[in-house]
């Protein structure tokens, strides 16, 4: 296996992990913020010519990135289940409450009444 391979391979898995610790911490800023590092590691990975014999070291690395692949694949998952749950609690909560009947009136303003005293 190339050194260059091995390289680019440990870039993307070390990137990989980056992003998964900020997944696992739900830090989506700093999850957000691997992407190009991310798009570069791949890009990199791609580049890279090996002869297409079977290597011990090779076959460990493919093992490692697919591991981290899959997991990467779960915290996204669960990072924008968590981001849309937040969107609706917001959502729902800048949702004005209905008004029934007889109560509709604008907010801050007191309701208008009318008393009658015949005796």
């Amino acid at each position: 296996m190339s050194k260059d391979l091995i390289d680019a391979g440990t870039f993307l898995a070390e990137t990989l992990e980056a992003e998964n610790a900020a997944l696992a911490a739900l830090d989506l800023p700093r999850a957000a913020g691997l992407l190009d590092t991310k798009q570069r590691a791949i890009a990199g990975l791609s580049a890279v010519h090996a002869p297409a014999q079977s290597h011990v070291a090779a076959e460990r690395l493919a093992r490692r990135l697919q591991a981290l692949a899959l997991e990467n694949k779960r915290l996204l998952e669960r990072a924008i289940a968590a981001q849309s749950h937040v969107i609706a609690v917001v959502a729902r909560a800048a949702t004005p409450a209905p008004t029934s009947y007889g109560s509709a009136r604008r907010p801050g303003r007191p309701a208008a009444f009318a008393l009658s005293a015949r005796a």
